[in-house]
């Protein structure tokens, strides 16, 4: 099976994200999620598990941040909770809750527990995750290698904004500003702007997002996942707004759908099938243009000149007027349309459409900076973020329906494609009719008005002695009985068929080794349970994580793969006349090293305390 994995902020967009096909969705805890502007109340989240458990869909709660000592017993109740509400898996980082009573409910290892090499993710398989979420950057053929050699599922993002650094790696924020990125309170240091100076001192780049990436798109490489053996396909946004999660959820589910096709050996994880009112477009949705990072191999994937949506590329200047610009492009515009352009500083403007005439604009302001030929993006899109905005999809599940006689009135009986079933009876009079086509129409007609259920007819079969003559009133309180209890019982078929993990005292019991005997500060060790969970597998040496110990001299802040020397050109492997050495990065006053590890392709950055000596004259 194959499943589409979509984000939600809330309930609503939970929903939508089912609406729009969907087949689990993911969605913050009260609290301890990786994400603490994205929480939801348990209420909110029942609601939610109702709703996607009608069509087999299911709901995974994120409860991925790392735990102090004093918050364990209220992240376990919490779980309990969870379990209780429906929710189907439980996306962790700490280990430490591994050392606790949970309940029955699937694990799943977050990407913050550093899911990039096949030991660690072995070692997960054997300690009891049913699913790992793998790195962002995981090759092709790294999937297959994983893929290969473990029979847990695997996770992988296919959408959405990109951590410069490994997830859970990172310590950047934490050191800057108290909030930390594994505790759910990221301020996103990777996005704002920096300089940059060799170690001699000199100025390379003034100004630049240095450290923040291209959103990701493995859109054109969904098939190789699929043959990578990727089991889930997720889509990165808890932050995002309704638009991106119906947009992108939607275009996601018309690919995954058209590899599906005529393969027998491949079906989505959840029932129903979408029918979408608009076309989907990746690019009319928040995005800062696209990579698909180390899919296949190592390419630029920086933008440098923004950290901003740039949205879609409409063309470009073909004449500026006094007050207008006409553009060469296909595209049509609206009042209110949001439009942006690089400078030739580099920088990022943008205006708005006042008035629209064929393929010339006016603008709210015309840009002093605007040239002829200058490529223009858009990324406001008022007409399409209209469409989002209303009914945009619809979701079915096929049934059969035979209608039969009881000795005092008559039985409907449902049955979907997943062989669930309900039956309702009502006791009515049967009137032979004096049309006997006409009454056999009117049956079949008021028994197969499915509305705004989840349902679609795809058999009707009509058993009874005659086709009699009902009042419409007594059928539609048949059918409508009917369908409420088939909901009910695709609920509880779910709920039934949950996953589950090894119980506290299988988990216990189990001292698999872990793959190293030493863990520092990466490790991310901050409660005791942690480190109880690691000595019990055989680590002999663990230092306490930095959220505990705020120690951070001689520590990498950052760990990765991304290198600011190969998005320069300057990579020592590739270019012999770079020049060797750390680089330094300045913010505010703020310093940082480069240091680059080339035997595995990593940057580190740590804190420098002051700048390369030429720099500080």
């Amino acid at each position: 099976m194959l499943e589409l994995l979509a984000p939600a902020k809330n309930c609503q967009q939970g929903i939508e994200a089912v609406n729009h096909g969907a087949d689990a969705v993911y969605i913050g805890a009260p609290a301890f999620g990786a994400r603490a502007a994205a929480v939801n109340t348990l209420a909110d989240i029942e609601q939610l598990t109702r709703y996607a458990h009608i069509y087999h869909a299911r709901v995974f709660a994120t409860v991925n941040t790392l735990l102090f000592d004093n918050e364990v017993d209220d992240a376990v109740r919490m779980l309990h909770q969870l379990y209780e509400a429906g929710v189907d898996a439980a996306i962790i980082q700490d280990l430490g809750l591994l050392e606790c009573d949970l309940p029955p409910i699937e694990l799943h290892a977050s990407t913050q527990t550093h899911n990039a090499d096949l030991p660690r993710i072995q070692f997960l398989q054997s300690v009891g995750f049913s699913r790992v979420i793998l790195a962002r950057e995981t090759s092709l053929q790294q999937m297959q290698h994983i893929r290969s050699n473990t029979t847990v599922e695997l996770e992988a993002f296919v959408q959405g904004a990109l951590c410069v650094c490994y997830s859970g790696q990172c310590y950047l924020s934490q050191y800057l500003t108290g909030r930390s990125g594994n505790r759910g309170c990221c301020s996103q240091p990777c996005r704002s702007a920096y300089d940059l100076y060799d170690a001699q001192g000199r100025l390379l780049q003034k100004d630049k997002h240095l450290l923040s990436l291209k959103d990701f798109s493995a859109a054109r490489q969904l098939q190789a996942m699929v043959d990578a053996g990727i089991t889930s396909f997720k889509i990165e946004g808890r932050l995002k707004d309704m638009d991106y999660v119906k947009n992108t959820t939607a275009y996601y589910r018309q690919l995954l759908d058209n590899i599906m096709e005529g393969n027998p050996a491949c079906r989505p994880a959840s029932s129903g099938s979408c029918r979408f009112f608009f076309t989907p477009d990746l690019e009319k949705t928040f995005n800062r243009g696209f990579t698909d990072y180390f899919l296949r191999q190592r390419q630029p994937m920086a933008n440098f000149a923004t950290q901003k949506s740039l949205g879609k590329r409409i063309g470009k200047v073909a004449s500026l007027g006094r007050d207008t610009i006409t553009l060469a492009t296909s595209e049509t515009f609206t009042p209110g349309d949001g439009l942006c352009f690089f400078n030739a500083q580099g920088q990022l403007e943008g205006f708005l459409v006042n008035h629209v005439q064929g393929s010339a604009i006016r603008p709210n302001r015309m840009p002093d900076s605007l040239a002829v030929g200058t490529p223009l993006w858009r990324n406001n899109d008022q007409a399409f973020t209209k469409q989002l905005q209303g009914r945009t999809a619809e979701r079915t599940i096929p049934i059969n329906l035979t209608l039969t006689d009881t000795p005092d009135g008559l039985r409907l009986t449902l049955v979907d494609c997943d062989g669930c079933q309900a039956s309702s009876t009502v006791v009515c009079a049967k009137e032979t009719p004096r049309d006997p086509l006409r009454a056999a129409d009117q049956l079949q007609r008021q028994l197969t008005k499915l509305g705004d259920t989840p349902f679609r007819v795809a058999a009707f079969t009509n058993c009874c002695a005659s086709p009699w003559f009902v009042q419409a009133s007594v059928l539609n309180q048949l059918r409508r009985q009917a369908v409420e209890k088939l909901v009910e019982t695709r609920i509880e078929t779910h709920l039934h068929e949950r996953g589950h993990c090894p119980t506290l005292a299988q988990r216990q019991a189990d001292t698999t080794p872990y793959f190293e005997t030493a863990l520092d500060y990466r490790a991310n060790v901050i409660n005791q349970l942690s480190e109880q969970f690691y000595r019990r597998h055989g680590v002999q040496q663990i230092e306490r994580g930095l959220e505990q110990t705020g120690d951070y001299d001689g520590k990498a802040l950052m760990t990765t793969k991304y290198c600011l020397r190969y998005e320069l050109g300057q990579c020592l492997h590739r270019n012999p006349d770079a020049v060797a050495g750390p680089l330094y990065l300045q913010n505010n006053g703020r310093w940082f090293r480069l240091e680059f590890d080339c035997s595995n392709c990593r940057m580190l950055l740590f804190a420098a305390g002051q700048a390369p000596a030429p720099a500080r004259n």
